[in-house]
């Protein structure tokens, strides 16, 4: 039977600020705990998989016999954002941080912008995406000109309204500042933040938005699988992290709830290889807009749909559940948050085991390359994978 590995990324969920927390302007973070606090969480089925199981989130209530193995991984690159850790997850560890732009773009970035869009630029520094197109909006709409923002994480963003400037429109306009970010400033994503509205009361954005990521600098998981002949299917912005290197098929989403319907789907695919999920709304909706209870919400959704997907797996399936970083929705800032990630690693053919706490998200690609038997060398340890002897 052909051996599948199903990777969901739980975008932000991270489970408690790592040691250097600090270093990256963070303290007192715990995205699980924050959200674990709120009525509206549940676990029903990830606490029987074994997370409270995972070292530091023993306050959930560790199980007995936990289902599946677990681990508690701490990022090895200097990053807290999704490029990041999502190529450290394929294998690619960083050392050095993506640039990042607190004061603004300067003109050596802004002037062949410019002139390559034939449109001129409002704002041009750290803004939050909402409050960007409510301050900046109706100028962009009197005069055409783009929205161009950043955050704390390393993005050029460009927001503009749907009815002005088509959603491909914008895309080409991303595309241009792509080129143009080479160098000292390339920064990990050009992202397309369409919206909607007439006025600042009613601005809204859409599901249109669009990721345009560096490559990564050297070959990941995906590559040497894609190279072997196997299926690296991708669901959600994982296309987008990647820019499409190393992918086989991939399908959009419009998110979390499309996400897991995607994946449920894959199920049912014929297919030898990877499954590689990215459930956004975690980060997107909930965790730079420090909606709590709507985090919390969308982890029981998450939870609550695990049970059906367990379900359909074959005897030759895996499922691995982590993150790329996080995003506690009730800190004191937006930004994405320093902390360790889980890795539930579960199949019915594999022996629980307690990993402990584990140094680099790349234990994730050893693990997928050794189980699927695709030769491949992460940035990372290579953790024993247990198979039940047969009986």
């Amino acid at each position: 039977m052909s051996k599948r590995v199903f990777l969901i990324v739980l975008d932000s969920c991270g489970i408690g600020e790592e040691p250097d927390a600090h270093e990256f302007g963070d303290h007192d973070c715990n995205t699980m705990k924050r959200i674990s606090e709120h009525p509206a969480y549940r676990n029903d089925t990830t606490k029987k998989l074994g997370l409270a199981n995972i070292d530091g989130l023993e306050f959930l209530g560790p199980v007995k016999a936990p289902l599946a193995s677990v681990a508690r991984l701490q990022e090895a690159s200097r990053g807290k954002d999704t490029t990041i850790g999502h190529w450290e997850i394929a294998g690619v560890r960083s050392d050095a941080p993506l640039p990042t732009f607190p004061d603004g773009f300067p003109e050596e970035v802004l002037e062949p912008f410019r002139k390559a869009t034939g449109r001129g630029v409002l704002c041009n520094k750290p803004y939050s995406g909402t409050d960007v197109i409510r301050d900046y909006g109706e100028e962009h709409m009197k005069t055409g000109d783009l929205i161009v923002y950043t955050s704390a994480d390393s993005v050029f963003q460009i927001a503009a309204n749907e009815a002005l400037v088509p959603p491909e429109q914008l895309y080409e306009y991303c595309r241009m500042a792509r080129e143009i970010l080479t160098g000292p400033y390339a920064v990990g994503r050009v992202i397309a933040r369409p919206f909607v509205g007439s006025t600042k009361e009613d601005f809204k954005r859409t599901a249109n938005r669009h990721d345009f990521s560096l490559t990564p600098p050297k070959d990941t998981i995906l590559d040497a699988l894609k190279k072997a002949g196997k299926t690296v299917y991708a669901i959600g912005k994982i296309y987008d992290i990647f820019a499409g290197q190393g992918m086989t098929e991939h399908v959009f989403t419009h998110g979390n709830t499309e996400g897991m319907e995607r994946t449920l789907e894959a199920l049912d695919k014929d297919f030898e290889g990877l499954c590689f999920t990215n459930l956004v709304d975690f980060d997107m909706l909930y965790g730079h807009r420090q909606d709590i209870e709507g985090y919390a919400k969308a982890f029981a959704e998450f939870d609550g749909w695990l049970p059906k997907f367990l379900k359909g797996m074959k005897e030759d399936d895996v499922l691995m559940i982590t993150a790329d970083h996080g995003c506690d929705p009730g800190d004191d800032h937006t930004d994405h948050t320093r902390e360790y990630v889980p890795l539930i690693l579960y199949g019915k053919k594999l022996e629980p085991k307690n990993y402990g706490t584990v140094y680099g998200f790349a234990a994730i690609a050893n693990l997928i390359s050794d189980y699927l038997g695709v030769p491949y060398e992460g940035d990372g340890v290579r953790l024993p994978l247990l198979v039940f002897s047969e009986a």
